[in-house]
This record gives structure tokens, sequence and C-alpha cells, in this order.
């Protein structure tokens, strides 16, 4: 991966986790005043919970991608310290899945929000999920490469042994 690459990744990793906690500090209080006198200020601190805990998943998803491209750059992306935070990742989109579904499911009640819109957080949330198990597959291609990085490092050893 190129300077340029890894430089223009991360300019971006710290734009998406400045523009998060701007939303997770000022735009979450001002939703959480905006729902005061709302229809759906009995359901406010659930919904404010979910959307606090939906923004840290996403923080932790882009800090663990900055973590694993610092090892691509420093060349030691297939090892097993990578693993660590595939799963991290992994965890993080199965945790934003079910709160999508949380939203829907503290939504639902009532007529307050229309049907359709729970139906879509419900397809949000599978699409979510569907995000999780690529990443799954990923990891198993990441656990395939680390596993012929070993072997080839092994055959260089015996190779170097014989010569």
């Amino acid at each position: 991966m190129g300077k340029i690459t890894v430089l223009a990744l991360r300019a971006v990793l710290v734009a998406l986790l400045a523009g998060s906690l701007f939303v997770q500090t000022v735009m979450v209080a001002l939703l959480a005043d905006d729902m005061e006198g709302s229809v759906l200020a009995d359901r406010r601190v659930p919904i404010l919970l979910i959307v606090v805990l939906g923004i840290a998943s996403a923080q932790t998803v882009l800090v663990c991608v900055w973590q694993l491209v610092t090892m691509v750059r420093r060349g030691n992306v297939f090892s097993d310290g990578a693993f660590r935070y595939v799963h991290i990742v992994i965890g993080a989109f199965v945790a934003a899945s079910l709160l999508v579904f949380a939203l829907g499911v503290v939504l639902a009640p009532g007529e307050a929000v229309a049907p359709g819109i729970v139906l879509l957080l419900g397809g949000v949330s599978l699409a979510v999920f569907a995000v999780a198990l690529i990443v799954l597959v990923l990891r198993m291609l990441l656990s395939q490469a680390v596993a012929r990085d070993v072997e080839a490092a092994r055959m260089q050893a015996e190779l170097a042994e014989v010569i």
C-alpha cells in the first residue's frame, strides 16, 4: 500500500472519527432536546442510548481499521495480531446490527412512527449483519494468507539451510 493511499485513508478515518465525536456530543444533545416535547418523549432514553452506542460501534470500527492500516504499512498484517482487530470489527458490526434492530423494536409500538420506517430499520439491520458476515469471510481469507505466509517462511528457512 502506497504512502499516498495510507495518508488518504488516514485522513478519511480522522474526518469520520471527528464527525462521529461531533454527532455523539452535540447532535445527540440537540436530538434529546428536540425529543422532549415530541410523541417519542416516553422512548427518549432508549433511543438516545441506541444512537450513542451505535456511534460508538462505528468509532470502534474506525480505530480498528486504523490499526490494520498501520499493520499493512509496516508489512506485518499477515500475522496473528491482525486477527484481534478483525474480531473486534466483526463484533462491532454485529452489535450495530442488533442496535438497529433494537431501534426498530423501540419505535414499533404505537402510531408515532410509520410501519414502513420500522420495516426499513429491519432491512438496515439485516444489511449491517451481512457486512459482519462479509468481514468474517475476509477473516477466513486472512487466515489462509497467514498460513501460507508461515509455510513460505518455513520453506525459505529450509532452502537457506540447503544452500
